[in-house]
């Protein structure tokens, strides 16, 4: 049940993304959708964080590289407890901390971010830091494909691999579209994993919305010891609405009310079909 309890989790998170961003007429309706499933495992069974512990020194940092699509973060962060979920009522409207970028200002945000290329950079320093204080905590990013050009990033995986930084874990959401057009049209990645273990990182493909490979994955961290891990996700821009995915728009797409409804039906099947499973 366990398993099931996380898939669902998913689905009933991927209608309150909708939902808020709906309510808003704004927000990255299609990179949300795509790391969504990876922000559920990390935060419900891998991460060791918590408003409980979000002062120690221990607790494990994650800090969102890709931080035009906070609407899944402050999705997970709501049902985690961080803030009252009902807050999210007010994304992007005046006066709102609750904007289109992550920001300290919310709880349990560790940065600011979306100036892509910055969020690894961050972490690097951060898992170093937490080598030389000895702490147990474990740092974690999610950086997009389109973002994987900023030279920014390649330095940060050079210092990473220089200290040996197995306490840091970077999460490619490798859904294969950007902002203008598919990656290979504009900066072509491949073979981006002979590339991340020329730069000295344990790589390893998983599938980005299969919840029990993501849970093997995690949990066997590190990938090697001594080494910085970077976990390539094979998502889906848009995934679980079937008109979104993999449809260029979607990239800041904000639904119609026809279109906010179907897509609503279509989770609310989702839903219904693995209710039907367990029985």
């Amino acid at each position: 049940m366990y398993i099931e309890n996380l898939k669902r989790k998913s689905i009933e998170s991927r209608k309150k993304i909708l939902k808020y961003i709906y309510n808003a007429k704004a927000g990255h309706t299609g990179g949300s959708l795509s790391i969504l499933d990876i922000l559920n495992v990390l935060y419900n069974d891998v991460m060791n964080v918590s408003p409980e512990n979000f002062g120690s020194n221990d607790r494990d940092r994650f800090i969102q590289s890709k931080g035009h699509c906070v609407e899944a973060l402050y999705v997970v962060l709501a049902d985690k407890g961080f803030f009252p979920e009902e807050d999210l009522l007010t994304l992007c409207q005046y006066k709102s901390p609750y904007i289109g970028h992550p920001t300290k200002s919310i709880p349990g945000i560790e940065q600011n971010t979306g100036g892509l290329g910055h969020g690894l950079p961050i972490c690097a320093g951060a898992a170093l830091a937490a080598k030389k204080d000895n702490s147990k905590a474990k740092v974690f990013t999610i950086l997009g494909d389109g973002e994987m050009a900023e030279g920014s990033n390649w330095e940060a995986m050079m210092f990473a691999a220089h200290y040996k930084l197995d306490n840091l874990c970077a999460i490619l959401d490798y859904n294969k579209l950007q902002i203008t057009a598919p990656n290979e049209d504009v900066m072509g990645l491949e073979p981006i994993d002979q590339k991340l273990e020329a730069f000295g990182w344990a790589v390893k493909h998983v599938d980005g919305h299969n919840i029990e490979k993501l849970l093997e994955t995690f949990r066997g961290l590190p990938l090697e010891k001594g080494k910085p891990t970077f976990i390539i996700a094979h998502t889906t821009k848009g995934k679980g609405i079937s008109y979104m995915e993999n449809v260029l728009k979607w990239h800041h797409g904000v639904p119609s009310k026809e279109q906010y409804d179907l897509a609503m039906e279509e989770l609310d099947q989702q839903l219904e079909e693995l209710e039907n499973s367990l029985k």
